[in-house]
């Protein structure tokens, strides 16, 4: 929050609800719940960092649903890597960053969805990606901020490239690699690195903007083979790229240091 010329931060305590995904012993996905609700997705025209694909701003209805509450990390990849394939190969060792509690990274859209199918066979719940809708709607947790924290972001709210300030806001720590998941503090809705960190896949495919879009939460999917949606900058970005309404696309094989993903489960 600003008092003048000055930025502080406030802290609140916040209740969350949801589950842990067992994958094995001292291993598990915290999952949390996103309750329904309405939002705006998109950012107004003025929004410092804006691109002409964030708009235009449309209301969407969204039942409610379970998202993981950090990036999946890498002793979770790590198990999951090691189940039987649905149908296609995950190297256990796929990350350059490596630490059991850091976001798994160097994944491509294939790869993740092959992660959320071994999940969904091994559970009997249906993971997958999140939409870009779903995504949207949990970042914000209510805000029509650019970031979910408020006006901007700093270096103790998440990872990025803190060399870079957005606008005339605070600079800050270029840690020049990924962290632990959850180190920053949780959004609204309870969720850890939705700006920051990494790069996160969604489920649909690469749109240029929003008209005609799904306004109930679904993924919004071409029958060409476009590009897939990423949400979230990561930790070599401009802050600009951090925030809520930011997008970027990649091929189903992009994949490289800056890109991760989370879960989605449906009830």
């Amino acid at each position: 929050m600003r008092e003048g010329n000055e930025w502080h931060k406030r802290e609140e305590a916040i209740d969350v609800w949801g589950y842990r995904e067992e994958l094995e012993e001292g291993v598990a996905i915290p999952m949390v719940q996103i309750p329904a609700g309405e939002f705006l997705m998109g950012s107004p025209p003025n929004e410092e960092g804006r691109s002409d694909d964030e708009g235009p701003k449309h209301r969407l209805t969204l039942p409610r649903f379970f998202l993981g509450q950090t990036p999946v990390t890498q002793a979770e990849w790590q198990v999951v890597a090691g189940w039987r394939k649905v149908g296609t190969d995950l190297n256990p060792e796929r990350s350059r960053f490596k630490g059991a509690s850091k976001p798994v990274e160097c994944v491509g859209w294939t790869e993740a969805i092959e992660f959320c199918q071994r999940l969904s066979e091994r559970s009997g719940k249906a993971y997958t990606l999140p939409s870009e809708a779903q995504w949207e709607y949990a970042c914000r947790a209510g805000t029509q901020t650019p970031f979910a924290f408020g006006e901007t972001l700093t270096t103790e709210l998440a990872n990025y490239d803190g060399s870079l300030g957005y606008g005339s806001f605070p600079k800050g720590k270029y840690r020049k690699q990924t962290t632990p998941v959850g180190l920053f503090p949780a959004n609204a809705c309870g969720l850890h690195d939705m700006h920051g960190n990494v790069w996160k896949w969604c489920l649909d495919t690469w749109h240029g903007n929003y008209f005609d879009a799904p306004t109930d939460g679904r993924p919004w999917r071409f029958a060409r083979d476009e590009g897939r949606l990423l949400r979230g900058g990561c930790w070599k970005n401009h802050p600009a790229k951090c925030r809520s309404a930011s997008r970027f696309y990649g091929d189903l094989d992009f994949a490289y240091y800056g890109v991760g993903f989370r879960v989605v489960c449906l009830p």
